[in-house]
């Protein structure tokens, strides 16, 4: 199985999690009184949204390269991504709203139940994020990874919700707000989530510099090709879940061109065979100097 085929079946498992979660969050919101709940629930129900973009941008990524895109679609993920935290700024902007809108109103004191359903949700919001993350490293998809946080998010909105409907059960009549704070406060998590989400994305449509590891690796795979005697430059950026590679191979100035098309050839095919996540690798044939 592909990295494209593994993010999007994770990309599946997010989707149906998300729905199964929101919908017992809107109707537990509802039905106990608790508007942190149901701010749990818009969130969720703006990350079913995303999911779905999640997966139509993996699905769109995965196209072979063509004559107008040669390094592939890849790039599309990044720009997913941006929608993804766009949808979460207006989800969390709502939240913060309402709860302000809430925090002067007088209303019902949540239903206990209310908690045994939250400690459920959390339980379950990490577990996803812990299954989604791994993927997200072992396929390096931005979106998923986006996707990773969203599941954090909630599992940490869902916490503000059960510390604020404890404090509002515990101390009774008069902290009814307690709820609607512990809301506010899930919508700033949001925000802040969001900036961790795309400050990467936005690396990867920049072509930043950030791929140390991956370098290091191709320079250690370069020098055991017979023929390179070392590596200069290397530049590595990224497309979807493919790594493009710039490398500047050293070899004995004296061999013929042929002999160093040769060498170049061998490199590329090796590296690429070592290190599956390659895509593009363009050789530059440098001679040693004496």
């Amino acid at each position: 199985m592909t990295s494209e085929d593994k993010a999007i079946k994770t990309t599946y498992f997010s989707i149906a999690g998300n729905t199964a979660l929101a919908l017992l969050k809107w109707l537990a919101g509802f039905f106990g009184n608790s508007y942190a709940l149901i701010a749990d629930a818009i969130e969720s129900t703006v990350d079913i949204l995303s999911s779905f973009l999640v997966l139509l941008g993996l699905k769109y990524a995965k196209r072979p390269a063509d004559e107008n895109h040669p390094y592939g679609h890849g790039r599309v993920e990044p720009l997913i991504t941006f929608i993804v935290v766009g949808f979460l700024i207006v989800s969390a902007t709502i939240i913060a709203y309402e709860s302000i809108q809430n925090i002067g109103t007088p209303h019902e004191l949540p239903k206990p139940w209310t908690l045994a359903v939250l400690a459920g949700i959390i339980i379950w919001k990490e577990i996803s994020f812990r299954i989604v993350i791994k993927k997200s490293k072992e396929t390096g998809s931005s979106s998923l990874k986006a996707d990773a946080w969203h599941h954090r998010s909630d599992a940490i909105t869902s916490v503000a919700a059960f510390i604020g409907i404890s404090i509002a059960l515990t101390m009774g009549k008069g902290y009814e707000s307690a709820d609607d704070f512990a809301a506010l406060f899930a919508a700033g998590f949001i925000l802040y989530n969001c900036y961790h989400i795309f400050r990467p994305a936005l690396g990867e449509i920049m072509d930043e510099n950030v791929y140390e590891d991956i370098i290091e690796q191709v320079k250690e795979n370069a020098i055991l090709v017979e023929g390179v005697l070392g590596t200069e430059k290397c530049f590595v950026r990224k497309s979807g879940t493919t790594f493009h590679v710039d490398l500047h191979a050293i070899v004995e100035a004296d061999i013929p061109v042929r002999e160093g098309h040769r060498i170049a050839h061998k490199l590329k095919d090796f590296l690429r065979a070592k290190m599956p996540q390659l895509g593009h690798v363009l050789i530059h044939i440098e001679p040693n100097s004496y």
